[in-house]
């Protein structure tokens, strides 16, 4: 790669130069401003937490009481008959229809997860099975949760227009796809 050579000003520009130079005032150093604290007016008084106090814990240990936190992977309520709801975990209920969202992207799944459900329930149908996949991962230092689609069909199955339609949610049993999988029951029409 060659250099290029610098440009050098010719006469007239040196002349122009010198005029702004000659013309140019030196900046004063202004004394730096002080940011006041504000103040509070008098009849307020700051309110002053209690400090919480954390217990004993070793490594190990399951944590106390609840925080408030829920778990994000928590089943919710039951909704659906018990029999039949046990009989869903342990696999022995085949799906009707099923829709594979492999490959897609969030939006192209959004929209084709909605017509699925939605033309399945005018259809009768009681039990789907929604296929999300695992998820990849990168096996870098620092651990990511995997699976976008497998996160985000829980939380579309709770908004409109699908939790109308949406009785009951389950990860589906490993003869059908495992964590990788939802089954669906769906409401009567």
């Amino acid at each position: 790669m060659s250099r290029r050579k610098p440009r050098t000003l010719d006469a007239r520009e040196r002349a122009l130069w010198a005029e702004v130079v000659k013309s140019a005032a030196p900046i004063r150093k202004a004394a730096p401003v002080v940011a006041e604290e504000p103040q509070l007016p008098k009849m307020v008084t700051p309110l002053k937490k209690p400090a919480e106090q954390i217990g004993h814990f070793r490594i190990g240990e399951k944590a106390g009481a609840a925080t408030g936190l829920v778990a994000p992977d928590r089943q919710p309520h039951l909704r659906m008959d018990k029999r039949t709801f046990a009989q869903l975990k342990r696999g022995k209920s085949t799906p009707e229809a099923r829709i594979d969202l492999h490959g897609m992207t969030v939006a192209d799944a959004h929209s084709a997860l909605i017509a699925f459900l939605l033309r399945a329930q005018s259809e009768g149908l009681r039990l789907v099975l929604v296929i999300t996949g695992k998820g990849r991962g990168d096996d870098g230092p620092i651990p990511e949760r995997r699976g976008i689609l497998r996160r985000q069909v829980p939380h579309w199955l709770e908004l409109p227009p699908l939790s109308q339609a949406v009785l009951q949610v389950v990860e589906a049993h490993q003869r059908h796809g495992g964590s990788g999988a939802f089954y669906v029951y769906l409401r009567r029409r």
